[in-house]
């Protein structure tokens, strides 16, 4: 560090390692962006200059949690407690990189998180996943029959490999192996992982591969509007938006009073494991988490399979 760099030069800094060196999504990093930024704004508000990393302190980071709790932003309230959490994770990785780099300020493990509340999160029952994963063909494109094969097939695919959108959307065709039912995904931080397909995915695919007469490269593409064989597709590929409009007019068809998303078809896939038996530790590579903890949130649909055999099962006495 130079004698002259501040905490704003730092967060520049920080924020190109992690893009770097951390591997962090661009998602990421813009979200440790705004968080940080937001501090400096805070701290610097009533200074006359830059603030330094040694002027970080328990007492500085005391009142700015004060601030978060009461700040206002004018859309949806105050801001809520798991989300004022994300402002301290990211000050506490910034603070983290200036130890890491030997300059004196607030030591990160100083900083403790609030107790927020914990994350709530829908999911299909087997009978609403049943009759979701039917509706294309209960409610087909009348007009290209090449929609109603392709949404098939994502449907089939997301509940059968439990990935994120952002995953399912980057999909190549040669990518995935139908033969053996199985390919490589990269998820957060770069990291790859094996999904596997079950048997009515690897059969929708591969329905709709055979069906189409081009060879775009994305496996999901969209159907309509003019075509230039000559590019390999890439305008082509479908986005995660259209993939939740897509979602969310099937389950509304289908009668399915949930709010259903692809990140709902994520917690089913990872739900339905638990339930028939899986391991927690297999849930969680399946999921591509690279922390149990993240994991831990569908715990409490396996506490509930519990007390039904509990109930069933316990205290028979004649």
């Amino acid at each position: 560090m130079t004698q002259n760099q501040t905490v704003e030069d730092l967060i520049r800094e920080f924020l190109e390692y992690c893009e770097i060196e951390k591997g962090h999504s661009d998602l990421t990093i813009r979200n440790y962006d705004h968080y940080l930024s937001r501090f400096l704004d805070f701290a610097q508000a009533d200074r006359k200059r830059d603030l330094k990393p040694s002027e970080i302190t328990l007492e500085l980071v005391r009142k700015y949690r004060l601030y978060l709790n009461r700040l206002n932003t004018g859309k949806d309230g105050t801001i809520k407690k798991i989300t004022q959490n994300y402002h301290i994770i990211a000050l506490r990785a910034f603070l983290k990189y200036l130890a890491k780099k030997d300059i004196p300020t607030l030591a990160a493990e100083k900083v403790e998180l609030s107790g927020a509340e914990k994350k709530h999160f829908t999911f299909l029952e087997f009978e609403e996943i049943d009759v979701l994963l039917k509706a294309p063909q209960n409610f087909p494109n009348k007009s290209n029959r090449l929609i109603t094969m392709r949404d098939q097939a994502i449907l089939e695919t997301l509940f059968s490999t439990g990935l994120r959108v952002s995953e399912l959307v980057r999909l190549n065709r040669k990518q995935v192996n139908l033969e053996r039912g199985e390919f490589v995904v990269r998820g957060k931080g770069s990291k790859d992982r094996i999904v596997f397909l079950s048997d009515s995915a690897k059969d929708s695919i591969s329905e709709y591969v055979k069906a189409r007469k081009d060879s775009f490269e994305p496996l999901f593409i969209h159907h309509g509007g003019a075509k230039d064989d000559y590019e390999d597709g890439e305008y082509m590929r479908l986005t995660a938006r259209s993939i939740q409009r897509m979602i969310k007019r099937y389950a509304k068809m289908s009668g399915i009073s949930k709010e259903v998303t692809p990140h709902v078809i994520r917690h089913s896939f990872a739900t339905d494991l638990l339930i028939n038996g899986a391991d927690i530790r297999s849930v969680q590579s399946m999921l591509g988490h690279s922390s149990i903890t993240t994991t831990q949130i569908y715990t409490h649909v396996t506490d509930k399979q519990l007390r039904e055999v509990h109930q069933a099962f316990h205290g028979k006495r004649k």
